[in-house]
């Protein structure tokens, strides 16, 4: 079991630096809105305990306030 979460931790990071680099033709607002769903899906889903619902709705209100922040 350790060993599975040890694996599942070093593809959840290759993950975040592949999409990350993914960001550099971005605009300020576009990054603004990418970041705040991620904050708002990580949010959701801890509010709710990990329920898909919760995370969608984290990630969409996220992403409006980043959005809108971005401006």
């Amino acid at each position: 079991m350790r060993k599975a979460k040890g694996t599942a931790l070093r593809i959840m990071v290759m993950a975040a630096v592949v999409s990350l680099s993914a960001c550099s033709g971005m605009t300020h607002q576009q990054k603004s809105t990418a970041v705040g769903a991620g904050v708002g899906a990580l949010g959701g889903a801890a509010v709710t305990g990990g329920g898909a619902l919760g995370t969608l709705g984290g990630a969409a209100v996220g992403g409006v306030i980043g959005h809108e922040v971005g401006k």
